[in-house]
This record gives structure tokens, C-alpha cells and sequence, in this order.
């Protein structure tokens, strides 16, 4: 019985690592440099809560929460790259997650997410 604490933590870790490289493997994480070089050239996504979105967002960003993106995400071309971006970036990993099982491949993050970002921000109401 000793050999299970060993070995479901194991499987536990195994199993984080592996998604967390398949997923690095869907979703370019780009710098705030490499960010900015791209994204007026694709679609921007914002995909935080509304209410984070309102407070400060990426000037031409569109707000589609992770929370409505499998109702909503029609709403995004598979024909353009699109660029996301969150508070921090774990959202933006799940954001793509659903993405790419809706046939959406071109996907980018901005590292350290909106936190992370230096560029013009626009405030909401």
C-alpha cells in the first residue's frame, strides 16, 4: 500500500508536465516586444472578466471572457492569428485550450499578462 503515496504522485506530476508541453506546443508565448510587433495584425483578445476589462484593457483589444468564450467563440476568425491576453497568463492557457478544440490554431499569449504590459491601455466606463 506504501508503493500508492509514491506513485499517485508521481502519475500527478507526469501528467502536469505533459500537458503543460502539449499546450506550450498550441500557444506561442510571445514577450511584450514580440507582443506588440503582432497583434495590430491579428485579433486581439481580452479574455478577463468584464469588470477587469472596464477598469484597463490593450487599446483595440475586444473583451471575450474565458467564462463566455465556448458560447461566444464564433466570434473569432480562424483565419487570423489571435492574440490573447489575461491579468497574469493562466487564463489565457485554458482560453486556448478551448480554442484549439474549436479548430482555432494560431494562437498567442502575452508572457506575464496584462500585469506584465507597458503599452497604451484604454480605461472603460
Amino acid at each position: 500500500m506504501e508503493w500508492i503515496l509514491w506513485v499517485l504522485p508521481a502519475a500527478i506530476i507526469a501528467y502536469m508536465i505533459v500537458a503543460g508541453l502539449l499546450q506550450r506546443r498550441h500557444l506561442k508565448t510571445l514577450t511584450e516586444e514580440e507582443f506588440r510587433s503582432g497583434y495590430r495584425k491579428a485579433q486581439l483578445i481580452d479574455v478577463r472578466e468584464q469588470k477587469e476589462y472596464d477598469n484597463g484593457h490593450i487599446l483595440g483589444a475586444r473583451n471575450i471572457p474565458l467564462s463566455q468564450l465556448r458560447m461566444r467563440y464564433k466570434e473569432i476568425r480562424n483565419d487570423q492569428p489571435v492574440y490573447m491576453y489575461c491579468e497574469s497568463g493562466m487564463r489565457t492557457v485554458r482560453a486556448a485550450a478551448v480554442l484549439r478544440k474549436k479548430g482555432i490554431k494560431d494562437l498567442y499569449s502575452l508572457k506575464g499578462g496584462f500585469k506584465k504590459w507597458n503599452g497604451k491601455v484604454k480605461k472603460g466606463k
